[in-house]
């Protein structure tokens, strides 16, 4: 079910932002009086699902959903239609235009897609503001990745600065690492503050063993809500009940709980836990997965949280900043991809869909598609053949020039472009495929 549920978001997404993009292009186009054959969700080879025809365009969606696209009169694209190039230009289409109206239906749908973040970004603000758990509430400290004790942290350290950046956040620790390359960490352990240095090749040792998650709150582990039905549920335990131990091994926090559980899967476990300050100890079965179900109190709950709410007008700064800061992460990002680690990190359809919540969740729904659609105005713009990016750069040097490059030139760019696309499509989704196969 929650496999199902990613999907339809992922759907949903995409189409919303394909939808727009394609708008992007369509927009300008027909602001300049040309020509569109045709404006496709999804693409049509050999049939439509669905198609009807307006004016001179014939809209409808496709079979296939890898996207989709405006076929623009008197231009080269990914349909490879040239029995139109070997007809005298007409005063409708896109190769009649001058270099400037080009450009900007070029870069229609790229800015429609930024937009489009920073206007979500903004209602996000609007109606849910934003919440973060500050670091220093982290009073039991942090429990990392095991990579991480390799270079001398330990589970209950709170790590302070990375270099000269205060960590506010928890998640901004990896980022430090990965993008700023920093070289120390100053941690509070046990009332005492000392300094860790960050080893050159951590940050590849962090991409290669494929870290999602480097820190996280050490939470003790106190029921909130029981699943009915579930194996807690039937055997007695009760929200407020704090769990302090497993067959008797202490499980103060909850990774060492989950540990304890996945050891004593499909068999009974004596659970020990506080309640009303009484020391219980109850069997339970453990479940094939390692869980007993029942919800733990989340850290909002446990640490508090810090909330700050927009108005209207005041949101939309926030927007901006929110849509323009995640650009720059995401580009600071993207030269990771060039490491041998890196490449191992490109995911396909699973990847992405794997970052929506596994319930409808609408807030985290707009977040995603707002993120996704950042990402889907930068892969554009990459100066690739078949890409966007690549007609601009070809139009940039016309403008430069004063010179077409040929058709035939064309034609061959934008096959390889098709090529370099294809190949990097099946490999994130071979990556997707291998990782689901053997992790």
């Amino acid at each position: 079910m929650e496999i199902l549920i990613k999907t339809l978001q992922l759907i949903l997404s995409l189409s919303i932002l394909v939808i727009l993009h394609e708008f992007g292009h369509y927009f300008f186009a027909r602001l300049f009086k040309t020509r569109v054959e045709k404006f496709y969700l999804f693409f049509d080879p050999w049939f439509s699902l669905f198609k009807f025809k307006k004016g001179d365009t014939e809209y409808g969606i496709g079979w296939l959903p890898l996207g989709g696209y405006v076929k623009i009169s008197g231009m080269i694209d990914e349909s490879m239609d040239k029995e139109q190039m070997n007809q005298p230009p007409q005063p409708f289409e896109f190769r009649s235009k001058p270099a400037w109206q080009r450009l900007l239906i070029m870069v229609g749908g790229v800015l429609v897609n930024f937009l489009t973040a920073i206007v979500i970004f903004w209602m996000i603000l609007f109606k849910w503001g934003e919440s973060y758990i500050p670091a220093e509430n982290a009073k039991y400290g942090f429990y990392f990745h095991p990579i991480a004790h390799e270079i001398g942290l330990q589970d209950g350290d709170r790590v302070l600065m990375a270099d000269t950046f205060k960590i506010n956040t928890i998640n901004t620790i990896a980022a430090h690492i990965l993008l700023d390359n920093v070289t120390t960490l100053t941690i509070e352990r046990d009332g005492s503050i000392m300094t860790l240095p960050v080893p050159a090749e951590f940050k590849q040792q962090i991409l290669a063993d494929e870290v999602r998650v480097l820190a996280d709150f050490n939470l003790p582990v106190i029921v909130n809500k029981l699943q009915s039905g579930s194996n807690a549920d039937r055997a007695g335990l009760k929200p407020g009940d704090s769990i302090v131990a497993v067959n008797n091994n202490k499980t103060i926090f909850f990774n060492q709980f989950a540990r304890e559980l996945n050891n004593s899967k499909d068999s009974e476990a004596i659970i020990s836990l506080y309640r009303n300050q009484e020391l219980l100890h109850i069997p339970v079965q453990v479940t094939d997965d390692g869980e007993i179900g029942f919800f733990p109190k989340t850290p909002n709950a446990i640490f508090g949280y810090t909330q700050i709410s927009y108005g209207f007008f005041e949101a939309l700064p926030a927007g901006i900043n929110k849509g323009v800061s995640t650009l720059k992460n995401y580009v600071r990002q993207f030269r990771l991809v060039f490491t041998r680690e890196g490449a191992r990190q490109i995911g396909g359809f699973g990847t992405i869909g794997s970052l929506f919540a596994p319930s409808w969740d609408w807030q985290n729904f707009w977040f995603m598609t707002a993120f996704l659609s950042i990402i889907l105005a930068f892969m554009n713009i990459l100066p690739i053949p078949a890409l966007d990016g690549g007609h601009v750069l070809f139009l940039i040097y016309e403008i430069i020039t004063r010179r077409k490059p040929s058709e035939k030139f064309m034609e061959y760019a934008q096959m390889t472009g098709m090529i370099l696309l294809l190949s990097l499509l099946l490999y994130a989704n071979g990556n997707d495929i291998y990782r689901y196969i053997f992790n």
